[in-house]
């Protein structure tokens, strides 16, 4: 059974005017999100992520390119999709001198929700909204409101959800009860998402798919485990007890980074290179022990693009 492609985004592109002529935001990006699968749009600051988000939520007209939803024209069935689509920034607000449940209700009868009552109860529980629900939303601290809006961004059992810094500003205990939960939406409901994070460990706990821009660009499509591997650089750590001497030696003949601080010593090198490293160093007679290797993370790569930036 073929799975249902839930967005489709075609040589997407927006172009501004500035008093030195056009400057290209999102530069012909292409990607798809299929039924069930959560997808990381990442990139260093600059690189397009919130351009693109805005044109695929309709608050901004693209230039260039093509948006379908559930294989609909987003700009022919905008009324359609929206019914089955829902958003969340971190950044957003909501009207501040109404309450939280006020402010839900609203959007309730919005969406058309027509269980919007135990909706509200039973998503201000997942996110831990009850006890502020009747507080207006400028009383509320900034963990408080995005909890309040991630209560906004299912309410109307959406079948895709754009989610921009979701736990940007939540306490760990909190962010972690939020990603198990999207995660057990995906299971439960075959959910799609498209989220944006700084937080390189959480696009890993969650996304099945990363699509990385850089400069407006889609520079890498992947899987977090498979742009982590991009970098081919690991980090060694060894405490050195006879030797330190003969292996700098050895560093500097063979060019590796490092940095020593109290015999212990940070080397970084190949992966691939570390088990020769280890046994010629031994067979030096260098003597180490408390051996750590620290593998290429989506964090590496993310901040190796952003160093050559």
């Amino acid at each position: 059974m073929d799975v249902q492609i839930i967005l489709k985004v075609t040589n997407l592109t927006k172009q501004f005017k500035s008093k030195t002529g056009l400057m290209t935001a999102v530069n012909d990006i292409s990607f798809t999100i299929k039924e069930g699968e959560i997808v990381g749009l990442l990139g260093p600051n600059g690189a397009g992520k919130t351009t693109t988000i805005q044109m695929l939520l309709g608050l901004m007209t693209p230039t260039g390119g093509q948006i379908l939803y559930f294989e609909k024209s987003f700009q022919n069935y905008r009324v359609e999709i929206l019914k089955n689509l829902n958003h969340m920034s971190g950044y957003s607000q909501m009207p501040w001198r109404l309450t939280v449940y006020e402010n839900l209700k609203i959007f309730a009868y919005l969406y058309e929700v027509h269980n919007w009552k135990e909706k509200i109860v039973s998503l201000s529980a997942q996110f831990g909204v009850t006890e502020f629900l009747y507080k207006r939303f400028q009383d509320l601290s900034a963990g408080q409101r995005t909890r309040s809006l991630l209560v906004k961004a299912f309410l109307n059992d959406p079948k895709i959800v754009l989610l921009d810094e979701p736990t940007a500003s939540l306490d760990p205990d909190i962010a972690d009860s939020i990603r198990k939960y999207i995660l057990s939406e995906q299971e439960k409901r075959n959910l799609s998402l498209l989220v944006t994070s700084h937080n390189m460990q959480e696009v890993e706990e969650l996304c099945d798919k990363v699509v990385f821009l850089h400069q407006g660009k889609v520079l890498a499509t992947d899987t977090p485990q498979g742009l982590a591997k991009r970098n081919t650089q690991s980090v060694l750590e060894l405490m050195v007890a006879d030797g330190l001497k003969r292996l700098i030696e050895e560093l500097e003949k063979r060019g590796y980074p490092y940095e020593e601080k109290h015999r212990f010593i940070t080397i970084t090198l190949p992966e691939k290179e570390i088990a020769a490293f280890l046994l010629d160093i031994s067979k030096r007679g260098i003597e180490f022990s408390d051996i750590e290797i620290v593998k290429p993370s989506l964090e590496d790569f993310f901040l190796s693009v952003s160093k050559k930036s």
